[in-house]
């Protein structure tokens, strides 16, 4: 199966990136506000550059640039993909934190096609 993580990201404002390995890579969402563990809760995340499957196990500070901060893993676990289209992906989350069936769909907010919404189902 598939991994996830989940990285507490305290840079210039504290936010959270959630990654799942797709192609090789993490595809990387940053989201505003702590990810959702309840229904009916929606998250703004933003998608940003891929990173490096090594990148899953990363929990330190970057020193320098863009993402200048302290990192560490919020958490993290396996996931199993049920669906895949360009503007949506339907997964379930086995992490200790994040249990269950969530979503992520391109909803272009404010016209903008990285803002996504993620959300438990």
């Amino acid at each position: 199966m598939p991994i996830f993580v989940v990285h507490e990201h305290h840079a210039r404002r504290l936010h959270w990136d959630f990654r799942l390995e797709l192609d090789k890579v993490l595809k990387s969402w940053a989201l505003p506000k702590i990810p959702p563990r309840k229904k009916k809760i929606k998250r703004l995340a933003v998608q940003v550059e891929n990173h490096p499957l090594e990148y899953a196990k990363f929990e330190g500070v970057i020193k320098e640039g863009y993402g200048k901060g302290r990192v560490k893993i919020w958490d993290s676990g396996k996931y199993d993909l049920f669906y895949r289209g360009k503007d949506k992906l339907e997964f379930e989350l086995f992490g200790k934190k994040l249990r269950g069936k969530f979503v992520l769909i391109n909803a272009k907010l404010g016209g903008n096609k990285n803002n996504w919404l993620f959300f438990k189902i």
